[in-house]
Order: structure tokens, then sequence, then C-alpha cells
């Protein structure tokens, strides 16, 4: 019998970021505790910019934003502020950037492949393949067993399981 394997692998649904940035958008314009404060939220290619008059208000387009992608299903893990997630002043606005990651990196596939090796079943290998990590074993029990061992994992980056054979 031929081994199973599944990829781990850590990507973000562009379509539904930019839907999820669009809907707040939409929210900020009609909401009336940010009207004239010149609070937006924009996606140019892989980094949203949130802007406001005030860091408070900065912070609740943010939480607006939040609230958008965890409806749609993006992993809030997959954003990476600027300045530790403090809004910093640019001229007479507060701006907040947000920067979307995707792939895993080196050390945060090394740390999963030790993960999956010291408390996975003894079966199982795992294969760093450039930014994602490839899982093999004999029999498909393991492979979920690792899967429900990397989903209880407290990890700082977003992880999907794909191309389950």
């Amino acid at each position: 019998m031929a081994d199973s394997s599944f990829d781990i692998v850590s990507k973000v649904d562009k379509q539904e970021v930019a839907n999820a940035v669009n809907q707040a958008a939409k929210e900020i314009s009609t909401r009336y505790d940010f009207r004239n404060i010149g609070a937006l939220v924009e996606l140019s290619g892989d980094s949203i910019t949130m802007k406001a008059n005030s860091e408070e208000r900065c912070l609740a387009v943010l939480d607006v934003l939040q609230t958008k992608l965890v409806k749609r299903g993006v992993s809030l893990k997959s954003l990476d502020y600027s300045d530790d997630g403090d809004p910093r002043p640019s001229g007479k606005e507060y701006r907040l950037d947000a920067a979307l990651t995707e792939g895993i990196s080196s050390e945060n596939a090394k740390k999963v492949s030790k993960l999956i090796r010291d408390e996975g079943p003894k079966s199982v290998k795992a294969q760093i393949q450039g930014d994602e990590l490839r899982v093999t074993s004999k029999s498909r029990d393991d492979l979920q067993e690792v899967q429900r061992l990397v989903k209880t994992a407290d990890l700082d980056f977003a992880v999907q399981f794909t191309n389950y054979r």
C-alpha cells in the first residue's frame, strides 16, 4: 500500500480579503460614529491601510476590519501589523498598515516538524518543501492525528491542510 500524505500550508484567499475590506469600507462610510473623521480602509496589493483622525478611531476601523475578516473565514494570524499594531501619526491623521503574510518560514516549518516528531505518531514523517510542509505516513489515521495536533498547537501563523491523498 502506498503512503498517504498531506501538505501543511499557510495561504490567504485574496478574494475573501478583498471582500472583507470592501464590506468594512462600506460599513465605515455608513456608520454614524465614523462620520466626518476621515476614516477609511483600503487594500493595495498585499497590504491593508487604515486611516482616521485619532488613534482610537483608527483602532475602531481595525476592529471593524477584523470582524469582517473573521466572518469571511480569514485568519487574523495572517495579518502582520507594522509598529506592533499601534497607529502612528502621519500628518493630521493616524495610519495603521497590515501586510498579508503567506507561506511558512523555515524556522516555523522546523518548529512544526519538531512538534510532529516529538508528539505525533512514530510512523509519520514531515519534510520541508519550500514554504510548505509535506507529512507522509502509511496510516491515514496517523495523518488525521497529526492534523488534530497541529490545529490544537498554539502557532503564530495560520495553517491549512491541502493535497490530502
